[in-house]
């Protein structure tokens, strides 16, 4: 079926001709690409992997072999798995914060052991999504996102500076304007395209703005790419590179992101068929949603990926294109396949210098805070509210600020304390629970 009418347009099995399918499908691809690989780059740094190196390759390739593999989950799909709705998936910035902070004191093992089961329940969560979406109304899911974009904000000024480790930001050169020329120029480049362009050029606005900057700072010599002529030219995927070490606070702690982004992910298929079909999202469409979110979780930690989620970037490009077919992001999930089968991108994305990466982070950190900001417009501010908020924010990022504050907990309770978004999470559902709605 090739026909463009307007209803074949809404239809999510509607195959566009392939001149119109594949440029559609590379602009979902552009789209959301630096978003995808930026934090398996963060958590690799956390982890206190060689920045260019070749464990920090493998997990930028593993990014985005698995973003596509997920993808396809959502747009194919088998059986209850998948919405088979113009869904694209890609690695989560919602674990970031749990994922690196795990990452820095127990290792990777730890972390992706976490992944793995987390993607599991995650997958679970699709029988029994409807009866827990009432316990994320817009004031939850709205100050989770919040959270998470605040506590990642100082990490991308941190980038843009020069770098996140302590002998980074130790470093002289840290803050230096040679950096921070680099990273403001991601930033110039991004707002003018996204503002003075349209289609696929405003969509890529990021990452065509690191692509300029890379450039620049190439010219200023920080640049290398003696690690991309070592690279090789298919990947040589890994079961469970790191090992299985189990932690009850990292699973629990990935656990409880993991059923935020399965409200998200239901948020993303309803905005979808609203934004592409002028209709609401069937049970069953959300329901396979969650599932491919779970599976493709599970699947790419096996293999040393990160969570993965649906992209809301890419929800308004459905909006904008007013194109539904799900074959057209089956394609951008085949060009992200590819892509993660050849080292080479790898390399040349973990040699992009830090600043780079800060430059972009400064954007997209901002948006997902920007986002949560959004989802709360949706929030009656009365009194009520308004305590839930103000306590829900107090608790998650003051206690990750100052994490001593609680040094005496246990382990498992220490970890969950000091992540930002599970205090966040845990306050805003059970005060939203209990406090009583008729307060002014």
């Amino acid at each position: 079926m090739t026909d463009m009418t307007t209803d074949a347009m809404r239809d999510p099995n509607n195959t566009p001709p392939l001149a119109t399918a594949i440029p559609l499908g590379l602009q979902h691809v552009l789209a959301m690409f630096a978003s995808n690989v930026t934090p398996s780059i963060i958590v690799a740094g956390a982890a206190g992997l060689a920045f260019g190196g070749a464990e920090q390759v493998y997990l930028i390739q593993m990014a985005m072999l698995f973003a596509g593999i997920a993808t396809l989950f959502q747009t194919v799909g088998v059986g209850p798995i998948g919405a088979r709705l113009p869904i694209m998936q890609g690695t989560s910035f919602a674990f970031v914060g749990v994922l690196a902070g795990i990452a820095a004191t127990q290792g990777l093992g730890v972390a992706l052991t976490a992944c793995l089961i987390g993607g599991i329940i995650h997958f679970a969560l699709g029988s029994v999504i409807q009866h827990l979406r009432f316990l994320f109304p817009p004031l939850v899911t709205g100050l989770v996102i919040l959270a998470i974009g605040l506590y990642l904000i100082p990490v991308a000024i941190k980038y843009a500076a020069g770098g996140a480790a302590p002998f980074q930001m130790e470093a002289e050169s840290f803050g230096s304007m040679k950096h921070w020329s680099v990273a403001l120029t991601v930033v110039v480049v991004a707002l003018g395209l996204k503002f003075w362009t349209k289609g696929t050029i405003s969509n890529a606005a990021i990452l065509i703005g690191m692509i300029v900057s890379y450039i620049l700072a190439y010219m200023l010599g920080m640049v290398s790419f003696d690690k991309v002529a070592g690279a090789d030219w298919i990947t040589s995927i890994h079961v469970m590179p790191y090992g299985f070490e189990f932690n009850l606070g990292a699973v629990v702690a990935v656990t409880l992101i993991s059923v935020v982004s399965a409200i998200e992910t239901v948020g993303d298929a309803s905005a979808t068929t609203k934004a592409g079909a002028g209709r609401d999202a069937t049970d069953e469409e959300i329901a396979g949603a969650t599932y491919a979110d779970g599976l493709g979780t599970a699947v790419a930690s096996v293999f040393g990926g990160l969570p993965n989620t649906s992209f809301s970037q890419n929800v308004g490009i459905v909006g904008m294109t007013g194109v539904m077919s799900r074959h057209v992001v089956t394609i951008g999930a085949i060009f992200l396949i590819l892509c993660g089968l050849l080292p080479k991108i790898g390399a040349v994305i973990a040699s992009m210098p830090l600043p780079v990466l800060g430059g972009g982070v400064i954007v997209m950190f901002g948006m997902v805070a920007s986002a949560g900001l959004n989802v709360l417009t949706e929030v009656n501010m009365n009194r009520r509210n308004m305590i839930i908020i103000a306590i829900s924010l107090a608790a998650g990022l003051g206690l990750n600020l100052v994490p001593t504050a609680v040094q005496y907990l246990p382990g498992v309770l220490k970890v969950l304390a000091t992540s930002a978004v599970a205090p966040t999470a845990l306050m805003a559902v059970v005060l939203n629970l209990v406090l009583p709605e008729d307060i002014d």
